[in-house]
Formats: C-alpha cells, sequence, structure tokens
C-alpha cells in the first residue's frame, strides 16, 4: 500500500472516531439536558404539591371551626392567621360594612401577623382596626366587589390609602417597603346571598398565579359557609340565653350569671345590688284590653330596663311580669337610686289605650343585706311585693327577714317527719336527709334536694329537679293571679309537702301494672287526708298549710276527692296544686304507661278545662308552661 493510501485509511478512521465522539457528547448533553429539565420540573412539582398540601391544611382549619361553637370574631381570626401561616402571604384581613348612628362605614372584622399590626400602628400612631373605611374609588375592584368577582392588583398603595385617604402617603410607602408588600388580592365575600364583607390578602410577589387565584376562589366558599355556621350557633346561642318576647336574658341565664357575679363579688369584697320590678295590674290589663296589650306592657318594661341599665348591668325577664336587674359594683344607696330612675322611666311611658304604666320595685344588695344568693332574691322579692302591698308604684328597700322564712318552716317540717319516723323512712336514709337539714341556711338548692331524695324513696321514675320547677311554677303561676306574698310562701311550702302522704301507700299499689281496682282508687284518694291528718297535724307551725293539701284533690266540676267541692269552694292555692301535679305526673313514667311529652301532657291538660280545673287557671298554666319556663 502506498503512502497516500495509508494516510487517507488514517484520515478515514480518525474521521470515524471525531464523528463517534461527537455523537457521543452530543447525546450526553442531550441527557444532561434532560435530566436537568426533569429536576427543574421535579422542582416545581414538589412546590405545587406542598402549596397544596398547605392548601388542603387551611381549608382544614377552616372546616374544623365550622365544626365547632367558637364566636363569629374566632372563625375569621383564625381564618386570616391561616392564610399567613400555611400559605406565606404577607398579611391578610377581613373588612366588613358597619351602619352605625345613620353612618355607614368600613372596619376591620379580623386581621393577622400582629407584628405587622403593630407595626401599622408605630406608623401612624392608630391601630388599622381603629379606622373607619371607606371602598377607594378604584373603578375595577368596585365592579369585582359589585360582581363578586376576585380582584389583583399590584398597586397597594392605591388600596390603602384608597381605604384610609387620611394617612400620610411619605409613610405609607415607607410602610410597604418594610413590610414588603407587592400586590394584593381582594376576594368579595357573600353570606346568605348579602355581601359581607372582603378578604384582602397581601403578596411579597407581584405576580399571581392562576392556580393561586382559583385557591383563593374556593378558599372564599369556605369561608362564607363558616361565615354562616356560626352566625348559626350565634343565633342559637343567643335563642338559648334570651327571653324571646322581650330579647332581654332568660331566667336560666340569670340564675349562672348571678352565681359566678357572687364569687367575684366575694373574691374582691364589692357589692352587687339586686333590682326587682313587677309590672302593676297585667291581670286588669290582660282582662280590660287582652292578652296583645299585656304583651306591648311587658315589651315597653323590658325597653326601659334596656335604655337604662349600664352595659355590665344584666337584665333578665324572670317570667310573666317579672324582671330582675343585676347591678354589679353597686351598693344599696347607689341601687336604690338606679331603681327610682328606672321607676321613673316605666311611670312616663304611655301606651296604646292602656295610658301609663307602673311597675312595683324591689332593691336588695349581696354582702349588705345577705351574703346568701338564695336569701338575696328572696328578700328583693319581699321588698318587692312591700312595694305592692303599700300601694304599687314606689320602690323599697330589702331589710333583713324579721319573721321565719318558709325555708325554715319547711325545714323544720322535715326534721319532724323524719326525726319522728311519720312516715316509713328507712333510718339510715332519715338520718342523712334530716343532717342536710340541719346543716341548711337559706338554701333553696339543698331543700329540693332533700325534698326530691324523700320523694324518690317510695317513687323510683321521679325526677331530680322536678320539686325546685314546682315550687317555680306555683310561684310564677300565684303571681298571675296577684295572691300575696304570705299566700306565696304557704303554697311554696304545700307544694313541698303536698305528696308525702304517698309514702304511706303500699308499694305495690303505687307501682300495679294492671287498672286499680274500686278498693285501690278508694286507698288513693285517702292520701292527702292522710298527709294532712296524720303526718302534718301534729306539726304546729303548719296548721294554716294543711286545709291547701288537704284540698289538692278536688277538682273544678265538683268531681274531686275528698269531699266534692267544686270551684271557689276550693282555695286557689289547692287548684295550682292539682294542676302542677298533674302535669308533672305526666312526664313522669308510670308502671301501666310511658312519660308523655310536653306537648302531649299540654294536650291532656287543655281537654281537662272546666273539669279538672277553670279554664283561666289552665290557661295561665299553659302560657308559663311554653314561654316562661323554655
Amino acid at each position: 500500500m502506498g503512502f497516500f493510501e495509508s494516510l487517507k485509511k488514517y484520515k478515514s478512521q480518525l474521521d470515524a472516531v471525531d464523528s463517534s465522539v461527537f455523537y457521543g457528547s452530543k447525546t450526553l448533553l442531550e441527557v444532561y439536558e434532560r435530566n436537568a429539565k426533569l429536576e427543574a420540573e421535579i422542582e416545581q412539582r414538589t412546590k405545587e404539591l406542598d402549596r397544596a398540601n398547605k392548601q388542603m391544611l387551611t381549608l382544614q382549619h377552616i372546616w374544623n371551626m365550622m365544626n365547632s361553637s367558637e364566636p363569629l370574631s374566632s372563625v375569621l381570626n383564625a381564618i386570616v392567621n391561616s392564610l399567613q401561616g400555611e400559605l406565606g402571604y404577607v398579611y391578610s384581613f377581613i373588612i366588613k360594612p358597619q351602619i352605625k348612628d345613620e353612618e355607614s362605614y368600613i372596619q376591620v372584622a379580623a386581621s393577622s401577623r400582629q407584628d405587622l399590626s403593630d407595626k401599622f400602628a408605630r406608623y401612624f400612631n392608630c391601630k388599622l382596626s381603629d379606622y373607619k373605611m371607606v371602598y377607594p374609588q378604584i373603578e375595577e375592584l368596585k365592579n369585582a366587589v359589585i360582581n363578586n368577582n376576585i380582584y389583583q392588583s399590584s398597586n397597594v398603595m392605591d388600596l390603602i390609602s384608597g381605604l384610609i385617604p387620611d394617612l400620610n402617603k411619605e409613610r405609607l410607602e415607607k410602610f410597604f417597603q418594610d413590610a414588603n408588600m407587592k400586590s394584593y388580592i381582594l376576594v368579595p365575600l357573600v353570606s346568605k346571598d348579602i355581601h359581607f364583607g372582603s378578604l384582602i390578602v397581601f403578596s411579597s410577589r407581584e405576580n399571581i398565579s392562576s392556580s393561586e387565584l382559583n385557591f383563593l376562589g374556593l378558599f372564599a366558599k369556605q369561608i362564607e359557609l363558616a361565615i354562616t355556621i356560626a352566625d348559626l350557633f350565634q343565633a342559637v346561642k343567643e335563642q338559648a340565653v334570651t327571653d324571646s318576647m322581650t330579647g332581654l336574658f332568660n331566667r336560666r341565664y340569670f340564675e349562672e350569671f348571678i352565681k359566678k357575679e357572687a364569687i367575684r363579688a366575694e373574691r374582691q369584697n364589692q357589692h352587687f345590688t339586686v333590682i326587682g320590678l313587677d309590672l302593676d295590674h297585667l291581670k286588669q290589663i290582660n282582662d280590660v284590653y287582652g292578652h296583645n296589650y299585656g304583651d306591648i306592657a311587658i315589651k315597653a318594661i323590658a325597653e326601659v330596663l334596656k335604655n337604662n341599665a349600664r352595659s355590665i348591668d344584666i337584665a333578665a325577664r324572670m317570667g310573666g311580669e317579672e324582671f330582675n336587674l343585676i347591678l354589679p359594683g353597686v351598693d344599696s344607696a347607689g341601687g336604690l337610686v338606679a331603681a327610682e330612675r328606672i321607676r321613673k322611666a316605666i311611670e312616663g311611658v304611655m301606651l296604646e289605650k292602656i295610658g301609663h304604666i307602673t311597675a312595683s320595685v324591689g332593691v336588695a344588695t349581696y354582702l349588705e343585706h345577705t351574703d346568701d344568693l338564695d336569701e338575696l332574691l328572696e328578700l328583693t322579692d319581699q321588698a318587692m311585693y312591700e312595694s305592692k302591698r303599700q300601694g304599687r308604684n314606689r320602690v323599697t328597700l330589702a331589710k333583713p327577714a324579721k319573721e321565719t322564712s318558709w325555708q325554715d318552716i319547711a325545714i323544720k317540717t322535715y326534721i319532724d317527719i323524719l326525726t319522728k319516723h311519720r312516715i316509713p323512712v328507712d333510718e339510715t336514709t332519715s338520718k342523712l336527709l334530716t343532717q342536710k337539714l340541719k346543716e341548711m341556711n337559706f338554701n333553696n338548692e339543698k331543700l329540693y334536694q332533700v325534698a326530691d331524695a324523700l320523694i324518690s324513696t317510695y317513687n323510683p321514675d321521679h325526677h331530680d329537679g322536678s320539686v325546685k320547677q314546682k315550687v317555680l311554677l306555683a310561684t310564677l303561676l300565684a303571681k298571675r293571679f296577684d295572691l300575696s306574698k304570705e299566700s306565696i310562701d304557704k303554697l311554696k311550702i304545700a307544694v313541698l309537702l303536698y305528696d308525702i302522704g304517698n309514702t304511706m301507700l303500699p308499694k305495690e299499689l303505687l307501682n300495679k301494672k294492671e287498672p286499680l281496682s274500686d278498693e285501690d282508687k278508694e286507698s288513693i284518694k285517702k292520701h292527702p287526708v292522710i298527709a294532712a291528718r296524720e303526718i302534718l297535724k301534729p306539726i304546729s307551725n303548719i296548721t294554716d298549710i294543711i286545709p291547701i293539701i288537704e284540698k289538692h284533690h278536688e277538682n273544678w266540676n265538683g268531681t274531686g276527692y275528698p269531699n266534692n267541692l267544686a270551684k271557689d269552694e276550693i282555695p286557689l292555692e289547692s287548684q295550682i296544686i292539682l294542676i302542677i301535679d298533674s302535669y308533672f305526673a305526666l312526664l313522669e313514667k308510670r308502671p301501666y304507661r310511658d312519660a308523655k311529652t310536653k306537648e302531649a301532657a299540654i294536650k291532656i291538660i287543655t281537654g281537662e278545662i272546666n273539669g279538672k280545673w277553670s279554664e283561666k287557671l289552665a290557661h295561665e298554666f299553659i302560657s308559663i308552661v311554653k314561654n316562661d319556663l323554655d
């Protein structure tokens, strides 16, 4: 082979190697570029997945809030803080339209990042939440709110200076630079088809992705649902503690609050005063003008209390025409001034047809008149009834009870019954109950507990707490008929004692499942007589209560027992016990039937009108059960 041919061959071989290296390098470069691109895509997908997880976590937080009974303010604050926490927004807040004293404005309802709020306050000497704002005159933003569309912009200065026009522009610009806010997103919020407000989110990024906007749209829907549920919780909570007719607090809330107030008063050695008032002549208003006008008069009293109470005072409708007002931190002198002011305000009310109304008012002060809550309310009640006895439309300051209280009489009677074994209660139970009674000092709760325990010895289906309910119901009913304080006290004692004769009946008779024989019925008919004559008559201090108990099974139409009395021959107190006893008996399970519902019991009570009880008594009773005890 010649030289040139060999050279040509080598060149050909070199070209093949060079080509191989070139294509090999190109392949490696392509592989490298593909790997780099894949890694970037993985990183991007990881970031997207991380953001999606954070978004899901944020939505989960809102869902948890929706399934709690937190107030709306707590729900809104949790929402804005979750945005800042999981999604990394610089700041977010919710603004809400307000109308007060005929002035319309916008105010911050919730905000995140307390440190940023503090920074804003340092820049402008005022918290963002304190400002009364207006919607900025930005056409696109206004259209977004009207049309319920999400709006995004990098003109952060325009937004805030538009919301609060009086802010110093130079200081505002420095604030934004310091806070690293480069764009914002406004998300309108709707609740029950009404504009609720707007969520405003501030970002450190100028550009916002479409997926982020989509998420905030979904987020807004969850916020709207959370607002609706929070509003529902709040409405249910308010219904549970307020009187539906007047909007004042109800008896249940009053009783809970006064216990807490007593603890606070003792800890701080500070008085509080209770004002009790009772609308005068409600029965006359109802009889002459109708119950609608009676309700108007009751509502008028409530409005007077609302207008004359401080923000820390608690006004409650206790039932019927009776109201109580708690004045924290006020002694008896201050209580008298407040009570007289309220009395004059009520007297100054002029109602259609009715004309002027008045109220009888009583005042008692905790740690001044007594350090016992039950006695405090008892003294307030007594002072109020003293105002009625003195001619109504006046204020009376409570005085320590000079006479033996109705609780004392009841306690002494129970002790006599138990220690002298007038009823068949085992010795251990008798000693336990007697000890409880001897430890009492105007403690109604313990008295009711003893009464419940005593009844449970012969009636296993008896509901604890029902004795207290019976006394409360009897008191409210007696007041509807304008009974005197003395008569009401006798009635309370009679309610505690009337059923005592059942302890003398054989248990097999009380628990009998089949229909009662004539002989059984005769035995049961004797029980009020047994209670009155054999058990209670030997006890000297209740002789004037025995006739009430003895006649509490007499029917309005004369078919009752033991003496077939009719209509006004029956003491009103006995009539009240009969209807209350019948109602609670219907609510209890019996060996021969299941317990009735409240509605079914009321229907049965209605069916016995002009038979067992008068129409007037039944009407007042049903009114109290439906309204005042809810």
